[in-house]
């Protein structure tokens, strides 16, 4: 009898990959079986209780019982097993043990252990579970349509539960049928990779592209290129460096350029402020009150910028928020020793249970103290929408955020917003977005395989900010300011909104001559191909092709089209003053061509001692302060997907549940992808670079009150 209900084994090269209908009656699981049987030009497995059932009617005129179930079982196994000896590398099964499984338990509330087993046992690559959102047709043997929702609640449960690899099939019969080829061409590619059924369906749930998650995959194989650094980008040699009336010039050119245009502020603000506090974090960690002095530790760790945090203490614009809670929850607070003080408050301050500052993300966070508030750093670039990215009174912020902090910069902008909105005489549009999931690289670990957790699921990383470039092509505007979320200054908005006004200005420039020089090429007007090509070379740092005078002018003239129909990105930089991070540099690509690019430290070959010179002979540093132009000289918005060098990306190695793995970040945003953009360096000053990324840098000049 067991016998009965084995299904044959599926080995060797010709395996076939078995598709399971699964679900309700009336839902629409033949149909499916045999068109798609049809469009695979495979067999098919129809369901035997259907024949079984309405024999038993036409002779006996009595419907299914229980007693049904196992020779339902046997004969759907034998069909199954029948039709796997004729199948085309694919079988489906209008039904299967599964199904009878769950009819056993929902109308006679058993099943008998040998189906159980059986059923449990049965594998398949894939179940489609048919959802209830189709018409039910009545027929003999079909039970009455009510009750559909909690019999299909039932169905996708024993899926959950037995841990099959099972994805939902909704909408009309065309979009079921075009989803589920599309499905099972993509598990097709998965199977040859190595992933599992249940990989698979991970990978489908998380939105990942297979066809990135290989690319991924070889990358870690193969490696990236590093970057070919020809020498640094200098003043005078890749980046301008303008006099103050150049700036105020640049500035009025945008004041004077910008009523027809739609401007945006683009911050990337997802970034939890965790590293802001780590030091904190380690000294709670590591500091025994009863035992030990913090003076003592200091100096066992020589951790100065414990040191300094707690020296600056009261200049911190959270400082009276933490002290007057400190007092609330320590009524003896006061008589204190000092010790317990300061132990007290950096506890507070990262408590979950009080200010939980580490786990927020950056812009949330309190980081000027003026006369009459607290400003946050939402609040400063609310302040400088209002100064230089409005136009005819209106201004746009757009955020990347996380979804689950999204509320909380919503309470801060509406709190603030209005009053910055009346002093200013201008409305501030806000908007957010996500880094999208589907953005999300895979990791492996050190034998380049797929790093599995605990639970034996894939492990999926963000792809870094390079996976902004999406949320930066979803926009609608004209120019686009980009900055970071801790770049913000205290008192001194309106000076520093000079400098970003004549990165605009500069921009708006080069746009007007490109635009110009691209209707000039529309017309074939050859007369003006060396002016192009000066302007090209001189004024866009353009690298034409040594032989470029021998080609036809057919072909100069779509050289040049190509070259200058692009984004273009004007970039500040300001001089190196030792702080972490990319800087500007002449690089050559793998066909030759020579372009000025943002390179991390970590993109170059730190084992070649020539780039490891030209690294450390950078003048300038950048700061992330970029204005984009993202259309075209047809007022066409860019795909910005499209300027993106895939091969830009970096590999990291991180740590997960005690295990080492490697993980893909994507092309930086500013780095990778845009490196095929226009672009032009500018010196700006240093006093338009503040970052916050210790919690001592509030205690700097650029944060504290003037």
């Amino acid at each position: 009898m067991e016998e009965n209900l084995k299904q044959l084994p599926n080995t060797g090269s010709s395996k076939i990959i078995k598709i399971a209908l699964f679900g309700p009656e009336s839902t629409g699981k033949t149909t499916l079986a045999i068109q798609l049987a049809e469009h695979f030009q495979t067999a098919w497995v129809p369901e035997y209780a259907r024949d079984y059932l309405q024999e038993k009617w036409d002779k006996t005129a009595q419907i299914c019982d229980v007693n049904d179930m196992l020779p339902i079982a046997y004969g759907q196994t034998k069909l199954e097993n029948d039709s796997l000896s004729i199948a085309n590398k694919y079988l489906f099964c209008d039904t299967n043990l599964m199904v009878t499984k769950v009819f056993s338990e929902v109308y006679y509330g058993f099943c008998a252990p040998l189906l159980d087993q059986a059923a449990l046992e049965h594998e398949y690559d894939l179940f489609f579970l048919t959802d209830i959102d189709v018409p039910w047709e009545k027929d003999d043997l079909r039970d009455k349509p009510e009750g559909r929702e909690s019999v299909f609640a039932v169905f996708k449960q024993t899926l959950i539960d037995t841990n099959k690899p099972f994805i939902q099939l909704s909408g009309d019969q065309n979009s079921r049928l075009s989803f589920a080829i599309s499905i099972i061409n993509e598990l097709t590619i998965a199977k040859e990779i190595g992933f599992s059924s249940l990989d698979f369906v991970q990978i489908q749930e998380h939105g990942v592209s297979l066809v990135n998650i290989q690319n991924q995959l070889n990358i870690f194989k193969k490696g990236i290129s590093k970057a070919n650094l020809i020498e640094p980008a200098t003043i005078f040699n890749g980046i301008l460096k303008l006099t103050e009336t150049d700036f105020q010039q640049k500035a009025r050119f945008f004041d004077a350029n910008k009523s027809n245009l739609k401007l945006t502020k683009f911050v990337p603000a997802s970034g939890a402020a965790s590293r802001m506090f780590k030091f904190l974090s380690t000294f709670l960690n590591d500091f025994d009150l009863n035992n030990e002095t913090i003076n003592a530790y200091i100096n066992r760790k020589k951790d100065n910028e414990l040191s300094l945090f707690i020296v600056g203490m009261e200049k911190f614009p959270f400082f009276n928020a933490v002290d007057s809670m400190l007092k609330q929850v320590f009524p003896d607070f006061n008589s204190l020793t000092r010790d317990y003080k300061n132990y007290y408050f950096i506890q507070l301050l990262l408590s979950p249970d009080y200010f939980d500052f580490a786990n927020k993300p950056k812009g949330i966070l309190p980081f000027h103290k003026y006369v009459s508030h607290i400003a946050t750093a939402i609040n400063e670039h609310l302040y400088e929408c209002a100064f230089y990215s409005s136009s005819n009174g209106n201004s746009h912020l757009h955020l990347t955020v996380s979804e689950a902090h999204q509320s909380q910069f919503e309470s801060i902008i509406n709190t603030v917003k209005s009053k910055i909105e009346k002093e200013s005489q201008t409305i501030i549009a806000t908007s957010f977005s996500y880094q999208n999931k589907a953005t999300d690289t895979i990791a492996v670990d050190l034998d380049n395989n797929p790093f599995r957790d605990e639970n034996n699921k894939l492990v999926f990383r963000p792809g870094g900010h390079g996976a902004l470039i999406e949320n930066l092509n979803n926009l609608d505007s004209d120019v686009i300011f980009i900055k970071n979320i801790d770049n913000v200054i205290q008192n001194r908005v309106e000076s520093n909104a000079l400098y970003k006004k004549a990165l605009a200005g500069i921009l708006i420039e080069l746009q007007q001559k490109v635009f110009n020089y691209l209707d000039e090429i529309e017309n074939f007007k050859e007369e003006y191909l060396d002016e192009i090509m000066a302007f090209a070379k001189s004024d866009l740092n353009i690298d034409l092709p040594h032989n470029f005078s021998e080609y036809t002018l057919e072909n100069k003239i779509s050289h040049l089209k190509n070259a200058l129909n692009r984004p273009i990105r004007v970039c500040g930089m300001v001089k190196n003053e030792g702080e972490p991070g990319g800087g500007p540099y002449w690089v050559r690509d793998i066909n030759g061509t020579i372009s000025l690019q943002i390179v991390e430290t970590s993109q170059v070959d730190l084992l070649n001692a020539d780039q490891v010179r030209i690294l450390a002979e950078a003048t300038h540093f950048n700061p992330v302060d970029l204005v984009c132009g993202i259309r075209n000289y047809k007022n066409e918005k860019f795909d910005l997907t499209q300027f993106i060098d895939p091969n830009s990306g970096f590999i990291v190695e991180k740590n997960k549940d005690g295990k080492p793995l490697k993980g893909y970040e994507l092309p930086g945003l500013w780095n990778g992808a845009m490196v095929k953009w226009l672009t032009i360096f500018v010196e700006v000053p240093l006093m338009t670079f503040n970052p916050v990324k210790t919690v001592n840098d509030l205690l700097k000049p650029a944060h504290q009150p003037q």
